[in-house]
């Protein structure tokens, strides 16, 4: 009764306009004891498992089996489970089933011949697993995962136990009688989907969904969906933000990287933007140019597109980055602070001897200096047919329901940061002086740095997006959301330069290469992440900062752990694009009740190999930090709400029992 007796009347007057309003969900002294009881009861529960991805790259075969998988947990959990009871095929028919149970069911039907005797075993095997993954979880919160249509009858599997004489034949009716009433398929299928939702309490995306990768679209379908993640905004998530906002230049962008890695159908299936126009420009301005430095990367074994197509896709490719370093120019032009004058090389290039004098004052030879829609003598004007094509897409990109849907979906789960659990998370960099201080910022002739900088910018992300027309401050947001793309002081990017038109068109590689801001390698000192953890008010005693954004080079010997364990970089390369450069296909970093664990991914087959065969994502866990203690519920910032929540009802209970406020009739 200790904790009663701290409470006073003098404490509850001053809160008891408060109390006052929590007596209307809680009228009764029952009432609000149980529900004290209740929430200390949660606050001894092992916390949830949080599940941390970055750098998806529209990778949704990979992405979606890493879901569906856990990450390798939901096969961990049915070799515990099971252990020798199981041949090793049939853990692995177990798991494929658990990951895929449309696909599988239908498969399963084609060789099984004693049908009814397969699904007494399995249901009985997924209601084992389903157990299992439900225990560190109250039975409200499981009630609430459940499908509607299954809602009773999972209950009572769930929660009764076989192995009680009275309750075997109870049990053995109702499996039966599922199978009889021809319910089993769809049985099956929702007990598979709640072992998937239920194994992954949190999901943490740090970033970069879009470009590269075939289907961002389609991530962005689950993750609108999904029943518990949060976004911290990548620089790519950024641009396509910046084009539903109606930025040309983020436009331009994203249509460029679209042909760069040949991804034309999530722009024209995924979000209905129309690249007809643009085709058919390309195709006619560069009828005889071969286009060979703009040829898409695409795998030599993808057989998408044909010669014709990928030429084709070489000619939009070049158009449209013609397009970009115009439309950019008039952004640099209109917004000197920016100070990007540097990217603006049109101007520079003498078109009869083929060269170009760059901003160091040396000349280079381009590679290729067929540019029939620049004039030398306005180079940044863009000719009639160009501004048409920008036209028809802008009206594209801003009408495109599902884009807008999409863009939504990130604005309601995402920011810049995220702190979780004593753990801080951001896509890219906090800008940092060379001694290793916040790096002022200057925004539009104000002075940002740290959280307050990446405060700001999230600001301005919205204001560019959800401001009316009329606002005073939308256009300069509008340009700021192209300058965190490519700015050398954005967080979201932080390097000297965009090097684009250099690497098209020229061979000297010393150009090419754009150096990172200061927090790039400041970040491995401990020092520095523990200034940045206390400039956010992360606290705890074991805290981290967790980011993506720049793949970690595994097959180099790089470890993404790093300032003595404060720092966690996770992007593996998740995109195919990475993969000969990291030397794996992504990580996951898992934080359970018992500590920190990193999953290493090998590249993913294919989902019908998954399905077929059962070839399961190839991973390995490396142990990054586990705890003496299991961490409960208590220990996380639920914990700490649902403290402050007991409290605020102890106080309630007081006030009922000295009169200060009458218990409501029912």
């Amino acid at each position: 009764m200790n904790a009663y007796n701290s409470i006073t009347s003098e404490t509850i007057q001053e809160d008891m306009r408060y109390l006052q309003l929590l007596s209307h969900s809680f009228p009764t002294i029952a009432d609000a004891s149980t529900e004290i009881i209740n929430l200390e009861a949660i606050l001894n529960l092992p916390k949830g498992t949080e599940h941390f991805l970055a750098d998806l790259h529209g990778e949704y075969e990979a992405f979606q089996h890493v879901l569906r998988n856990a990450s390798g947990a939901i096969k961990r959990k049915v070799n515990e489970i099971f252990g020798n009871t199981l041949r090793e095929n049939e853990k692995k028919e177990l798991c494929t089933l658990i990951y895929y149970p449309e696909q599988k069911l239908d498969l399963v039907k084609t060789v099984e011949t004693d049908l009814d005797d397969w699904y007494v075993i399995t249901l009985n095997q997924l209601v084992c697993v389903c157990q299992n993954v439900s225990s560190k979880y109250t039975r409200s919160k499981v009630r609430k995962s459940l499908p509607q249509e299954f809602s009773y009858i999972i209950q009572e599997l769930l929660h009764e136990n076989s192995m009680i004489p009275n309750k075997q034949a109870y049990i053995n009716v109702i499996i039966s009688t599922i199978i009889s009433t021809r319910r089993a398929d769809d049985f099956i299928i929702a007990l598979c989907n709640l072992i998937q939702r239920l194994t992954i309490d949190t999901l943490h995306v740090l970033g970069d969904i879009f470009d590269r990768g075939p289907a961002p679209h389609r991530i962005m379908d689950i993750l609108c969906d999904y029943h518990n993640f949060d976004v911290q905004w990548g620089n790519h998530d950024i641009l396509w933000m910046g084009a539903a906002a109606g930025n040309d230049c983020c436009m331009a962008n994203v249509l460029r990287l679209a042909m760069r890695y040949g991804n034309l159908a999530a722009l024209e299936d995924g979000y209905g933007i129309n690249l007809l126009p643009l085709a058919t420009f390309a195709m006619e301005t560069y009828a005889n140019d071969p286009c060979t430095l703009f040829g898409p990367k695409v795998e030599k074994e993808d057989c998408t597109y044909n010669a014709k197509t990928l030429r084709m896709i070489g000619q939009m490719h070049k158009a449209i980055s013609v397009i970009q370093f115009k439309l950019e120019a008039e952004i640099i032009r209109r917004r000197p602070d920016f100070e990007m004058e540097d990217r603006m090389l049109l101007h520079r290039i003498d078109f009869e001897r083929k060269t170009i004098t760059m901003p160091n004052g040396k000349k280079y030879e381009l590679k290729d200096s067929f540019l029939p829609t620049v004039d030398p003598a306005d180079p940044y004007k863009l000719t009639d047919e160009e501004q048409e094509i920008m036209n028809k897409l802008h009206r594209s990109f801003v009408s495109s329901e599902k884009l807008k849907k999409h863009i939504r979906c990130l604005f309601r789960y995402g920011c810049m940061y995220t702190v979780s659990n004593s753990n801080l998370l951001f896509h890219a960099s906090i800008p940092l002086n060379a001694d290793g201080t916040l790096k002022d910022v200057s925004i539009a002739g104000k002075m940002y740095k740290g959280k307050a900088l990446l405060e700001k910018v999230g600001h301005l992300i919205r204001t560019a997006f959800f401001a009316e027309e009329d606002n005073e401050d939308r256009p300069f947001a509008v340009d700021y959301v192209w300058y965190l793309w490519c700015g050398k002081d954005s967080p979201a990017f932080d390097k000297d330069k965009m090097a684009t038109f250099e690497r098209y068109f020229l061979k000297e590689k010393e150009l090419h290469k754009e150096v990172k801001g200061h927090y790039y390698s400041l970040r491995n000192e401990e020092k520095v992440c523990d200034m940045l953890l206390d400039e956010f008010g992360v606290i705890g005693t074991h805290r981290h900062i967790i980011n993506g954004h720049v793949p970690v080079k595994t097959i180099q010997g790089e470890n993404p752990i790093k300032a003595n364990g404060k720092m966690m970089v996770i992007d593996g390369g998740f995109s195919k694009a990475y993969h000969s450069e990291t030397g794996i296909a992504g990580y996951t970093l898992v934080y359970h009740s018992r500590g920190f664990q990193l999953v290493q991914h090998e590249p993913f087959t294919s989902m019908q190999k998954a399905i077929e065969e059962g070839q399961d994502i190839k991973s390995s866990t490396q142990i990054v930090e586990m705890s003496t203690q299991r961490m409960m519920v208590k220990d996380t910032d639920k914990g700490r709400e649902l403290v402050t929540q007991i409290n605020d009802l102890k106080k309630l209970l007081v006030a009922y029992r000295t009169g200060l406020i009458k218990e409501k009739s029912i």
